[in-house]
């Protein structure tokens, strides 16, 4: 369902909270779990105020045990609520896979699709701040691998609000990763092209349907979250020297949408997939397989611009030189242009 024309804009972390908040009105079985998810409204703005309209019993402050509080998400979605729990960063997920992959992505299949897993696992992801190995990830492709799971990357705040409420009504277990960059955090810096017109009303953005972000016939550039926006800066660039980009956005990854992906592709001929997840094994890999496992006839060999296959270094310098970017982009086209 689209919404209707909004003025007002948000960022992504006030559009997440708001959709939060207008499904806790709508629904007594919604909740929310999470370290500092309460009075101080999450570390990275997703519960603001929250706390204050529906209480303690409502909006739950954790200890510091993920395995606890998502395994006891996954019962609470089992007997029938409707929870959304916070895994503060998703480098995380070691200490607590197990609640995750073994428990609520597998459960409705182990039940035969008599016990249903309606929860929102939402998680930060993204480097850029000198955080290091354990706290800059992206991991998209790790839990996009995994069956039983959907996986939503938002890129704006629009997409951001409509998939958190498609996500909190799913009957299924919905991983919401959100990129650091984008969520509106003062200390943080902000993307601002991430902050966008959302309307005031209750609204879903399906799951599973990319958005093409910006039109173009000689190349098409595909992405998520953080990435898109280098696209789009990559894709201005290339106007400037004559050439054309579409900008797809791919807002998730389970179910993903390949047919926009190549309906792009059979319009423009080339393909260069942009991920700050890592290299090798990712979705940039799947991006392309889907693409050259139909007949396109490409004008030249798809390209991806990824994370290299290291840790994220904490020094600065070795960090952006290791991140995506719209320079990295526009060189790869060159590249592209030169092997053609």
């Amino acid at each position: 369902m689209t919404t209707t024309t909004a003025t007002r804009k948000l960022t992504i972390a006030r559009a997440m909270a708001e959709a939060t908040a207008q499904a806790m009105r709508e629904d007594p079985a919604v909740f929310v779990m999470g370290e500092d998810v309460g009075p101080l409204g999450g570390v990275f703005g997703n519960t603001r105020g929250l706390h204050d309209e529906f209480g303690g019993e409502r909006v739950r402050n954790t200890p510091i045990s993920e395995t606890a509080f998502i395994g006891a998400a996954v019962g609470a979605a089992s007997d029938g609520m409707r929870p959304i729990v916070e895994l503060m960063f998703v480098d995380f997920f070691g200490v607590c896979m197990d609640a995750i992959y073994n428990l609520m992505a597998k459960n409705t299949y182990f039940s035969g699709g008599r016990v249903r897993v309606p929860m929102v696992l939402m998680t930060s992801t993204g480097g850029g701040y000198s955080d290091a190995g354990q706290h800059s990830q992206c991991l998209y492709a790790t839990f996009a691998h995994l069956p039983g799971m959907k996986v939503v990357v938002p890129s704006n705040a629009h997409d951001a609000k409509g998939l958190m409420t498609a996500a909190i009504r799913d009957d299924n277990p919905v991983v919401f990763m959100y990129h650091k960059a984008l969520q509106g955090m003062g200390w943080l810096g902000t993307e601002k092209g991430a902050t966008v017109p959302v309307s005031e009303e209750a609204y879903s953005v399906e799951i599973g349907k990319a958005a093409v972000a910006r039109e173009g016939r000689d190349l098409t550039l595909v992405s998520l979250g953080a990435g898109v926006h280098h696209c789009l800066r990559a894709a201005k660039a290339l106007e400037a020297e004559g050439f054309d980009a579409e900008v797809v956005d791919l807002r998730s990854l389970v179910p993903l949408d390949r047919e926009t992906v190549r309906a792009s592709v059979a319009k423009t001929g080339r393909l260069i997939v942009v991920d700050e997840d890592y290299h090798s094994f990712g979705v940039s890999g799947e991006i392309i397989a889907s693409v050259v496992e139909h007949d396109h006839r490409l004008k030249a060999a798809p390209a991806r611009v990824a994370y290299p296959d290291i840790p994220i270094p904490f020094a600065p310098t070795m960090e952006q030189w290791a991140l995506p970017n719209a320079d990295k982009i526009v060189a790869a086209f060159h590249q592209m242009l030169r092997n053609d």
